[in-house]
């Protein structure tokens, strides 16, 4: 007997002895509780099912190569803090190879490291630009433009994640002279055009 000729026989047998509706029904019931228990699953299985007993084969010890007891850690030595001018000239070096956007970074080091010298910012680990600026700006609100400036350039870089150009390290140096005339109180130089 073919399988499709079984099937036929076998619903119309079932067909004669339950009725249609009922059968839908007793369908549709079925896929309930089939959902139910699949949205279910976890809840209604034992946390512990039994476990039948293994027979285990005893495998060799091992030795295990002995593990050095942890180091204990020592508190780590503050990095020496390197004077501006070594940020300006790696800044120099960065730019002179075209890294535009490390050197505008080592610039804007050279600038806080400046201030922190100047005991104008009191330097906490993971300051953001805009807590220096506004540090340095509640010691001396002149330091505002040319930190601000120069806070704007070091963000498009580096969170904007913009590319970074010459014309970018050139505003940078400039923004850093105008931080020192102010530092310093040495007026601008006349020979020096309008800043853009």
């Amino acid at each position: 007997m073919s399988l499709s000729r079984w099937w036929t026989e076998t619903t119309a047998a079932l067909g004669d002895r339950v009725p249609l509706p009922l059968a839908a029904l007793l369908l549709v019931l079925a896929a309930v509780l089939v959902a139910a228990g699949w949205y279910t699953f976890p809840a209604w299985v034992p946390r512990r099912l039994p476990r039948l007993p293994r027979l285990r084969r005893r495998r060799p010890e091992r030795t295990r190569p002995a593990v050095p007891p942890p180091a204990v850690p020592t508190p780590r030595e503050p990095e020496p803090e390197l004077p501006a001018a070594t940020y300006v000239s790696l800044a120099d070096r960065l730019a002179a190879e075209g890294r535009y956007a490390e050197s505008v970074r080592e610039r804007l080091r050279a600038m806080v490291r400046e201030l922190v010298a100047r005991r104008l910012v009191q330097p906490q680990p993971g300051m953001t630009v805009v807590e220096v600026v506004r540090a340095a700006t509640d010691a001396r609100p002149q330091l505002g433009p040319p930190l601000g400036a120069a806070a704007a350039i070091f963000s498009e870089l580096w969170y904007g994640q913009r590319p970074a150009s010459v014309e970018h390290d050139r505003r940078m140096r400039e923004h850093a002279a105008d931080l020192d005339r102010v530092l310093t109180g040495r007026p601008a130089d006349p020979e020096e055009g309008p800043r853009p």
